[in-house]
């Protein structure tokens, strides 16, 4: 298993438009499902919130330090790792892209990051 995710977990994130990830409500403690894009290097798998950390799921999986990720027809449970190297987030930015298209807009290296790229986590399995 490579970054802790089996070759089809990999596969599948290469392959998947959208995941959902169930989280836990930090207030409600109820669960809380969401749709999300993620990408992927081959090794490591990564989720964003393109609209920052203002959404709701970001803050419960900060909160939490755990979630839920349905991918490939599973449910795997993750423990979140939130990207905060400047560079490292510019270039999961640049997966994005390479998946979704010119939608994602990486920032340059010396520009502020883009509201996604404050948003990035690299999800483990736990």
């Amino acid at each position: 298993m490579s970054g802790g995710f089996s070759a089809a977990d990999l596969q599948a994130a290469r392959d998947q438009r959208e995941v959902s990830l169930t989280t836990t409500g930090r207030r409600s403690g109820k669960a809380r499902r969401v749709t999300i894009w993620i990408a992927t290097d081959g090794e490591h798998i990564y989720v964003r919130s393109g609209q920052g950390m203002g959404r709701q799921w970001p803050q419960n999986l900060m909160a939490n330090g755990k979630a839920t990720l349905h991918l490939g027809g599973r449910g795997v449970e993750v423990r979140p790792r939130h990207v905060t190297d400047p560079d490292e987030a510019r270039r999961t930015s640049q997966l994005a892209r390479e998946k979704y298209g010119s939608y994602v807009k990486p920032s340059k290296p010396g520009e502020p990051l883009t509201m996604g790229e404050t948003a990035v986590f690299e999800l483990i399995p736990t």
